[in-house]
């Protein structure tokens, strides 16, 4: 363990990193004008494949961090309390992935746009607790293994099966639902195969679990990392090519065509390493607030450079129109604004928390006395009306 208080540091500071990547990537993707996208440019080129690195990672980080928690209360099963936790968050990610693409202009009107039913990132990772929970469920009561062996099996099973179901288009499905396979309705991250990276945090925190007692387990993680991912970046393409030509799986082939699956996990493998490496010097208070607090800036990234709710973003505006000179340091001025106004509501998070609370049992007073004098006025009414037609009658 890192500290006293059982808290892998490295972790939330990997985190941290993958929310700014994200940042920095969203911005500049989304504002950069077309010109100065040119793949022989060195510096454009780094920054593209950083950029491939980050949602991976973040990923694999999520589910890493969850499964830790999950197995580390001594329950088992339904009786474990993380459980209840787990599904609550599940949902909670589902819930606002929609709403920050609500639009309330066309929501008043009664419309929702097609834009409201794509699946992104915390929809992915929503659903992605949810299969982690369901395995931990159908394994706790049986061998150890079990868990871990299914976990990873997920990864490999989407990962090598990518080529066969990118082409399904899921026509027989509700577009809602479809979106969630697919992106060919215009969805960003799909849970084929995205689910596979969580599923591998997943395995990841099951083995470090095990052995977090170890005297040299950062050692042996780190070395492990390291090699995996360099043979994962390196040698996994001459590997499915070797299984070809042995098998004659035309499946393997496809996979050596467009193998990014499996190199963006040996990326992430080096990056855990690079990482548990520096985790001694890993320890910012900031840094880690930040790695702390991914759906708070996620909320706030969202509303400011796409526009939730209103629809005027900076991408409404700047769409891939901006310069350099431009993007490079707004890039920075938007990380460094997205990350402030976060760490500003976890700093007052429990009084806002408060203030709302407060606001919503005044709506309720000022509800209930509403409906008594409406209450009472209908009676005197009808009072009123009933002698009317009495007084006529006679």
């Amino acid at each position: 363990m890192e500290s006293k208080t059982n808290r892998l540091h490295f972790i939330d500071a990997m985190r941290a990193w993958a929310i700014l990547m994200m940042l920095q990537g969203h911005f500049v993707d989304g504002l950069l004008d077309p010109v100065y996208r040119d793949p022989g440019n060195g510096f454009y080129s780094v920054w593209k494949y950083f950029r491939g690195i980050t949602a991976p990672v973040f990923f694999t980080v999520s589910g890493f961090i969850f499964t830790y928690l999950l197995i580390r209360v001594p329950q088992k099963g339904f009786e474990n309390p993380r459980i209840r936790k787990g599904i609550r968050r599940g949902l909670q990610l589902l819930l606002i992935g929609y709403l920050l693409r609500l639009n309330l202009s066309g929501f008043f009107q009664g419309k929702l746009y097609k834009a409201f039913f794509l699946v992104d990132v915390l929809h992915c990772i929503g659903i992605s607790i949810m299969v982690i929970i369901g395995v931990y469920l159908l394994t706790s009561a049986m061998k150890k293994w079990v868990l871990p062996l299914s976990l990873l099996s997920i990864t490999l099973l989407l990962f090598l099966f990518e080529p066969m179901y990118a082409s399904w288009t899921f026509s027989g499905f509700p577009e809602a639902l479809a979106n969630y396979f697919t992106r060919s309705n215009g969805s960003v991250f799909t849970i084929i195969p995205w689910v596979g990276y969580t599923a591998f945090g997943a395995f990841l925190a099951v083995m470090f679990r095990k052995y977090h007692t170890h005297s040299a387990i950062y050692v042996n993680a780190i070395w492990l990392s390291l090699i995996t991912g360099l043979c994962l970046v390196y040698y996994s393409s001459p590997f499915f090519s070797y299984l070809y030509e042995w098998s004659g799986f035309t499946l393997f082939l496809d996979v050596v065509s467009n193998n990014y699956l499996f190199i963006r996990l040996g990326n992430v493998m080096i990056v855990f390493a690079v990482f548990m490496i520096l985790r001694q010097w890993l320890v910012n208070s900031t840094l880690l607030r930040l790695g702390q607090n991914t759906l708070s800036i996620y909320v706030i990234h969202f509303i400011i450079l796409y526009g939730s709710f209103t629809g005027l973003g900076l991408y409404r505006f700047f769409d891939h129109s901006l310069a350099p000179v431009i993007i490079i340091p707004g890039a920075i001025l938007f990380m460094v604004s997205c990350s402030f106004a976060a760490l500003q509501y976890d700093k007052h998070e429990t009084w806002i928390k408060e203030q709302i609370t407060l606001t919503k049992q005044a709506g309720k007073e000022v509800f209930l006395r509403a409906y008594y004098l409406a209450s009472q006025f209908l009676i005197l009414l009808q009072d009123r009306v009933l002698r009317l037609l009495n007084v006529s009658k006679g």
